[in-house]
């Protein structure tokens, strides 16, 4: 008999190229959880709220592999908010996956498997979940996992440099910033970057140039 450890809801899986983080540019599957607890104002995945469909872990890995790709990225909504989510990680990795998560980072992700690449986006005073980041989640990130931070003005570059610094983020993993889509220009961003000589990754979303608002992704 099923049980709910067995089985998450989905919105969808699709392969696309990796269009964020270290992995840019990789054929990728996208194994997208319906569910969020936040509600970012640039949030482009609202459709990913709500409805979906129940699959088995094991529904979920066939079809992952049926795929014959390497990279698999585990996204949302926010994923970690279905608890069956951590087996389905392992499962992934087990099959021989190369397996990140994208998490909002408001959500403990101590349990995670550590053959994931953890992707974890703190939010920043213009998404409008700042209050919702989850500091302590810092700790148990590693050399191979990274922070995001969607920049969606100079006050958000401000603080996000000031939190890089205040918690030496650059020493625990890599640190990516994004221009928010259609809100911050890339290149006021990058000149930014460039001036103040972070030590931070820049990063476009490569999928909204291939595809446009249609990606959502």
């Amino acid at each position: 008999m099923q049980t709910d450890t067995d089985r998450l809801r989905i919105t969808e899986i699709f392969l696309s190229l990796q269009g964020e983080s270290r992995t840019v540019g990789w054929p990728t599957v996208f194994v997208r959880l319906t569910g969020c607890p936040l509600r970012c104002g640039y949030c482009d995945t609202a459709y990913a709220f709500t409805g979906g469909e129940w699959m088995s872990v094991d529904a979920i890995v066939e079809r992952v592999g049926d795929y014959g790709v390497s990279h698999v990225t585990v996204t949302g909504g926010e994923p970690l908010a279905q608890k069956p989510c951590h087996g389905l990680l392992k499962r992934l990795c087990d099959a021989g996956h190369e397996v990140s998560l994208e998490t909002s980072g408001a959500l403990d992700v101590a349990g995670v498997d550590p053959r994931v690449v953890k992707v974890m986006d703190l939010k920043t005073p213009g998404s409008g979940e700042c209050a919702r980041n989850r500091f302590e989640n810092l700790r148990y990130l590693s050399l191979q996992d990274q922070v995001k931070f969607v920049i969606c003005d100079r006050a958000d570059y401000e603080w996000a440099r000031q939190t890089v610094a205040t918690h030496d983020i650059s020493a625990r993993c890599e640190v990516l910033f994004s221009p928010g889509h259609g809100q911050l220009p890339a290149r006021e961003l990058a000149d930014w970057i460039i001036a103040d000589r972070l030590d931070v990754r820049f990063q476009i979303q490569l999928h909204k140039y291939l595809w446009g608002e249609e990606a959502g992704r």
